[in-house]
């Protein structure tokens, strides 16, 4: 589904300050480890533990299995290194098939909790009457690209060759192609399937690719394949990465317990992004939760390439997770011109989808707090 060496500068998109826990005993979170008292909840107060452990069991649904994305990674890293247990949360971890839309229907009935669901997403199921709140984004680049190999120096030369995807073509990379001058009508589109070198091969004639930027680019450059990744971020067309919703009855009734997921997540986040021994540990509980066929050097480079995309791409304004609200307007302009939901919907309509304050509730002065007050 869905690059960069992770390093100690990818922590500049989030500082961690390690406050005093309750209970009158002092906490701070050892590297790999858990801060305070695990299951006890000793990071927080007793009050807010409660407040924790009455949210009962949280589901959280991953995008696509445990693929080392930002938005799985750190959650199961959460877990793993106890930062939920520390918040008196209990959660689940599920892997998801890749459908955002089975998603999108499974924080609706309440059979998740918490599930990355891209804004431009959101917004098309909830267009749909399925009801779900966007509570977090880390950037508005997207991970979908263009690929092409080297000799195409302008994707208007692309004009009236075959190009390939994956049966459902990005409309973020369709905006990127036709502002840069394709003439969309001439292009032959056909479907491809998982294999990103019949791209060098040029199998069938293909001149360009669709694929995410963490994925196909990686396994090409592995394998020794030179190709050049076209973004649309770069022409100015919006996404995001890295967002996550849940099922708003939930988050009505339990706030704190929302709140505290993304400051767990956002915790393992920094953690995981610290150095390239941090990514392979943290990629190592991915590794384990999938089985012996999972490519532990490809979702490693999946998630230094992803994190690297959100610290060059932050969402102006806002603190790692901060929903930037122009790119949902912008959104909303994207997805009429693509004709993915109704013209009627507007962009107050789709600001009212989206709910910042889970995370403006975990910061203080810009600093994610941990442990929790």
């Amino acid at each position: 589904m869905h690059l960069g060496k992770a390093s100690l500068a990818a922590l500049a998109t989030v500082a961690i300050t390690l406050v005093v826990a309750a209970c009158g005993q002092g906490g701070s979170a050892p590297p790999g480890g858990a801060a305070g008292g695990g299951a006890a909840g000793g990071a927080l107060s007793a009050a807010r533990c409660a407040q924790n452990k009455a949210a009962g069991k949280i589901t959280y649904l991953s995008g696509y299995q445990y693929q080392a994305s930002a938005s799985i990674l750190e959650y199961v890293a959460a877990s793993k290194l106890g930062y939920f247990a520390d918040l008196c949360l209990d959660v689940a971890l599920e892997p998801g098939t890749g459908d955002t839309s089975q998603n999108a229907k499974l924080l609706a009935s309440g059979q998740a909790t918490i599930s990355p669901v891209a804004e431009q997403d959101l917004m098309q199921a909830r267009a749909n009457g399925i009801a779900i709140l966007g509570v977090s984004s880390y950037s508005n680049a997207g991970l979908e690209v263009l690929m092409t190999n080297p000799d195409i120096t302008a994707l208007s030369q692309l004009n009236g060759k075959v190009i390939g995807d994956k049966g459902h073509f990005p409309a973020t990379v369709e905006a990127m192609m036709v502002k840069a001058g394709v003439n969309w009508g001439s292009l032959r589109i056909v479907t491809e399937g998982y294999d990103p070198t019949v791209l060098p091969r040029r199998a069938g004639g293909l001149a360009a690719l669709t694929g995410f930027v963490s994925n196909e680019p990686n396994q090409l450059r592995a394998s020794g394949h030179k190709v050049t990744v076209w973004q649309p971020v770069n022409y100015g067309i919006p996404s995001s990465l890295g967002a996550m919703a849940v099922n708003p009855a939930f988050a009505k009734a339990h706030p704190t317990a929302v709140e505290d997921l993304l400051r767990a997540a956002i915790h393992a986040y920094a953690y995981c992004s610290a150095s390239p021994a941090h990514a392979a540990q943290c990629v190592g509980y991915t590794a384990a939760l999938s089985g012996p066929t999972y490519d532990q050097k490809l979702n490693e480079a999946i998630w230094t390439t992803e994190t690297q995309v959100i610290k060059d791409n932050p969402t102006p304004g806002q603190p790692l997770g901060g929903i930037d609200s122009a790119n949902v307007g912008k959104l909303v302009d994207l997805l009429h011109q693509f004709k993915l939901i109704p013209d009627s919907v507007t962009a107050a309509d789709a600001s009212a989808w989206f709910d910042n304050s889970y995370i403006s509730a975990i910061y203080k002065s810009g600093t994610l707090t941990w442990p929790a007050p």
